[in-house]
């Protein structure tokens, strides 16, 4: 990867991690988000009433959810320049960005397949919508897995100078930390652990958006640092 397709890639996480944050303020089931304890009947009638929302916001998620890749790409590309015993964790982490990016993609459409047909039975539309949370919120294995695997390439990372500061490792664990109760939105309805209480959805989301964020600033000075050392611009 040359250099100025790593900045590209950065930057391209700044303009669509922007769109990102438009479809999630326009996601009306956010604010706040939608209940576990809803009844079928209530459910049915907030895809009605948000049809035009849903669809806009899912849409965006959908077309600008993957265009955040990059950047993690450029994250493998730098894991495989620290000089740890194998390139395996780069591989891994590769691995799991791209069974997230599946996850997320399926809740998208099965929030849009709900307001496809609002009118459907009640019952199915809320079978639709709890997919379509859980989907969302509980899978974090594959984000606890990649945060893991990145802090340990850092702490294996031999290199004079290593790729990434020591407590880029730390932070990246206590992302991972902050990812697990999510875990339990498949479980309860009701609680911090339920997926609209604070630990599953709030803390979720906060640690993960700010985790990208310092990741865009360690990202580009580790590109801008490979381009003096190397003799190119970035």
């Amino acid at each position: 990867m040359r250099l100025t397709s790593q900045t590209v890639s950065l930057w391209m996480a700044v303009v669509f991690g922007a769109l990102l944050l438009i479809g999630f303020l326009a996601f009306p089931g956010f604010f706040p988000p939608m209940s576990p304890n809803m009844t079928a009947d209530q459910v049915a009638a907030f895809y009605s009433n948000h049809r035009a929302m849903i669809r806009f916001s899912m849409i965006v998620f959908n077309l600008c959810g993957i265009m955040l890749i990059p950047l993690f790409m450029v994250i493998v590309y730098q894991m495989k320049r620290m000089a740890t015993p194998s390139q395996v964790l780069a591989y891994c982490y590769l691995s799991a960005v791209a069974s997230g990016a599946a996850l997320f993609a399926l809740a998208d459409l099965f929030w849009l397949i709900a307001a496809f047909r609002p009118d459907r039975d009640p019952q199915l539309v809320m079978v639709l919508n709890d997919m379509a949370w859980i989907v969302f919120t509980a899978p974090v294995g594959m984000i606890v897995a990649q945060n893991a695997c990145l802090a340990a390439a850092i702490y294996l990372d031999a290199r004079p100078r290593p790729i990434f500061p020591r407590w880029v490792a730390h932070f990246s664990i206590a992302t991972a930390v902050a990812m697990l109760p999510a875990a339990g939105a498949a479980v309860f309805r009701t609680g911090p652990l339920a997926w609209n209480g604070f630990l599953s959805f709030w803390l979720r989301i906060g640690a993960y958006s700010l985790f990208i964020v310092v990741m865009f600033f360690v990202l580009r000075s580790a590109v801008r640092r490979q381009a003096l050392e190397e003799g190119a611009v970035g």
